[in-house]
């Protein structure tokens, strides 16, 4: 096994580790800080939602009208 492997493995595994039991971990947390916490990757995880799916209908709009126009 190649130590590149490896590495990317492990860097894989501890940032998995790090980013989703960070969040997970907020039950010995103040009660008003986990909230705020909670509401604010909510709002976050909307928001991105929203941009990537309003990006991508974009995307299809000015394919379509790029397809469709004519040169005169």
């Amino acid at each position: 096994m190649k130590s590149g492997n490896l590495t990317k493995r492990l860097v894989r595994t501890v940032m998995a580790i790090a980013i989703g039991g960070s969040v997970f971990q907020t039950g010995g947390c103040d009660p008003a800080v986990r909230q705020v916490l909670l509401d604010g990757l909510s709002e976050t995880t909307q928001g991105l939602s929203t941009a990537l799916i309003t990006a991508f209908f974009l995307t299809l709009e000015d394919d379509n009208t790029t397809a469709g126009s004519t040169t005169q």
